[in-house]
């Protein structure tokens, strides 16, 4: 291609985009260059200088690698590509004295240092420091920084790369630390010493470089090379973010993102973060059976016996809860419906209609909102729902796309075009002409919000509408893990919760914990935390959370991805799938399969999209025939951010977390 520019790299001839940095055309040589301030995924800041590199005919010095583009490369006397040098004896020593810089003040805490063993100046002085130092001064000292509950600061090992306030700024939207001072005076601090209020800001524990900043809840508690380290799917909204789930012994030790430009990048939301806490607490791990009002802990064979009992000669209703994967939702699906009766995952009442999947998903992938110009927002608060997509629509902002909110008016971090709360707004955009938008890149993302109430089908044959007409793709932002997969495999009933529940003599709640079941049916609750769920219950089955079982979960775009076992349940607790198939066997309707991989085939059977893991597949067009919206405005499907499952409800720290954002919200009195 002609626009390419051709340059040499320590000898390796390479022809990339001229727009790319040096450090970057090195990458795609195979040729990794150290760094401390550079993040592919922020601004450039050039203030670390460990990336220095030898331009050949160029300015005799070394040159930042990371702020220098391949065009502004003059090439050679006869026009010879441009040659780069990254292991000459000029770059040597440039990097060397530029460790002994960084080196001169920070503290010699490794062995207390909890970024110990993962640590990138570690492994950059191992490779670029020398065994003596030359400095003789008292090293400087920094007061340590609260920024709250989540992260830990020791400024003096701060070595002013910045990644951590260009995060917050860029990435995060809300800039809440700053640097201050020059010269051995600068230092990183919060604005007014308050506490960071992003519900994204464990991800500057991650861009540290050095041990400055680390995760407060799990200091001291473990070393990288003791945790056993499995790749897994978070499950705390329904975004899917790509996660790395660290255990130790028996008992999951921290929660860290993994890349997946598709879905979180590179990020991770607090609640997703630290989740890990309230997997410890509040957990079921023994079946009970409620006798003269009261739990009493029981037997397996009791238990599956009572719930047997209960279910057989009478009306079945099931429930699927928020966390279920998909195979659990199935074979409960089989279980019900052999006995007559019918399952329902739209617990929240959302309107959805099972069978279209482009009126449950859309049409759009998480990546388009990069190259959108145009994002209309209905009934939705992405913010909360979503931290991580938030970010990706500000990041779509910050390239010039244009947002509009159709809904309560929120801080979502970045500007919008505020064009009404409700129905009535919706139906009149949806009644004008956009043919305005057919040429540029548009996306319409509806929230369970606009769904949840009563014409909510109204609601979302508008929004396809809108998006048929301004030629845009469609996104159902869903607040739910589990839902888009229950969907596919078809967990409705014909009149919603309502429908399945009336004239129930047993219902069964997979996980069930934000529905309200009336009195009258035994309620048999499979679950892993005795939450609400449990308290309403009769016959209680303790089931795994998902970390401790291989599970199939469906993200709010449509991708099938892989949750995959990192630890096991306690206690008495089974697998979700295994407690069904054992429950169909005691009523004598035994589900025909013996172990997960049967049931996979069976359900890839009946629902073939889902085998094509970690891929969006493609949804066919069908707007949602429109019925009357009704009056009124919006609601939000998250009221407390950090308490919308029983995993985060059985988690100290998210409910100080929750009180903190409380107190936040509530509006400050006038003597303050």
């Amino acid at each position: 291609m002609s626009d390419l520019k051709k340059l040499i790299i320590d000898g390796i001839e390479i022809e990339v985009d001229p727009a790319l940095t040096l450090i970057q055309a090195a990458e795609q040589a195979g040729i990794e260059i150290p760094r401390f301030c550079y993040h592919e995924r922020l601004s450039i800041a050039g203030n670390c200088r460990m990336c220095l590199v030898e331009v050949v005919g160029g300015p005799p010095k070394p040159t930042a690698s990371c702020a220098m583009q391949v065009k502004d490369l003059r090439p050679g006397p006869e026009g010879q590509p441009p040659v780069v040098k990254t292991n000459s004896p000029m770059v040597k020593k440039a990097r060397e004295g530029v460790m002994e810089f960084l080196l001169i003040n920070h503290p010699l805490d490794c062995p207390i240092c909890d970024q110990g063993g993962e640590c990138d100046l570690q492994d950059q002085a191992m490779a670029y420091g020398v065994d003596f130092s030359r400095y003789r001064e008292p090293k400087r000292a920094v007061d340590n920084m609260n920024l709250g509950p989540l992260v830990a600061t020791q400024m003096t090992r701060c070595i002013s790369c910045t990644r951590c306030v260009r995060f917050i700024t860029e990435v995060a939207g809300m800039p809440e630390l700053g640097q201050t001072g020059r010269g051995e005076d600068a230092e990183i601090t919060s604005y007014l010493d308050q506490t960071l209020d992003s519900e994204l800001q464990g991800n500057i524990i991650d861009l540290c470089p050095v041990g400055a900043l680390t995760s407060k809840p799990y200091a001291y508690t473990a070393r990288p090379w003791e945790l056993r380290k499995t790749e897994s799917i978070d499950v705390m909204d329904a975004l899917g973010s790509n996660i790395r789930i660290d255990v130790k012994g028996r008992e999951v030790m921290r929660i860290l993102p993994r890349n997946n430009d598709g879905v979180n990048e590179e990020w991770l939301s607090d609640r997703s973060r630290f989740a890990w806490d309230g997997l410890r607490r509040q957990r079921l791990d023994r079946p009970y059976i409620r006798e003269n009002g009261k739990l009493r802990p029981a037997t397996w064979p009791e238990a599956l016996s009572a719930a047997a009992a209960a279910m057989k000669g009478g009306k079945v209703a099931g429930l699927v809860g928020d966390l279920a994967p998909v195979e659990a939702v199935y074979a409960l699906k089989q279980l019900v419906e052999g006995q007559g009766g019918s399952v329902e995952c739209r617990t929240d009442g959302a309107k959805l209609p099972a069978g279209n999947r482009s009126a449950y998903v859309g049409t759009a992938a998480i990546e388009d909102i990069d190259r959108a110009k145009s994002i209309l927002l209905i009934g939705t608060n992405p913010r909360d729902e979503a931290p991580v997509l938030n970010a990706r629509i500000r990041k779509a902002w910050l390239a010039g796309a244009k947002v509009t909110l159709v809904g309560k008016p929120v801080d979502l971090s970045y500007p919008y075009s505020h064009v009404g709360t409700g129905r009535e707004a919706l139906a009149k955009l949806a009644d004008e002409d956009h043919n305005d938008h057919q040429d540029i890149a548009s996306i319409v993302i509806v929230g369970q919000g606009a769904l949840t109430l009563d014409g909510g089908k109204g609601v979302l044959a508008d929004a396809m509408r809108v998006a048929d007409k301004a030629g845009a793709k469609f996104l159902v932002l869903h607040s739910a893990a589990s839902r888009v997969g229950a969907l596919d495999v078809g967990a409705v009933s014909a009149g919603g919760v309502q429908g399945a529940l009336d004239g129930a003599t047993a219902v069964y709640s997979l996980g069930a914990d934000e529905v309200e079941i009336p009195a009258g049916p035994t309620v048999i609750y499979q679950g892993s935390h005795g939450d609400r769920g449990a308290h309403r219950a009769d016959i209680i089955l303790p089931a795994a959370a998902w970390t401790e079982e291989n599970g199939l979960f469906v993200n709010t775009e449509g991708r099938p991805q892989l949750a995959l076992r990192a630890n096991f349940p306690p206690g008495e607790a089974k697998e979700n799938w295994a407690i069904l198939r054992a429950l169909s066997a005691e009523m004598g309707a035994t589900l025909p399969f013996d172990n997960l991989a049967q049931l996979r085939q069976a359900l890839l059977k009946d629902v073939p999209h889902l085998r094509f893991v970690d891929s969006v597949p493609a949804n066919e067009w069908k707007p949602v025939e429109a019925e009357g919206a009704g009056h009124g405005d919006f609601g939000l499907s998250v009221e407390a951010h950090y308490l919308t499952n029983p995993v985060l409800r059985a988690a100290p720290l998210m409910g100080e977390l929750q009180g903190m954002m409380r107190t936040r919200t509530a509006g400050k009195l006038a003597a303050e």
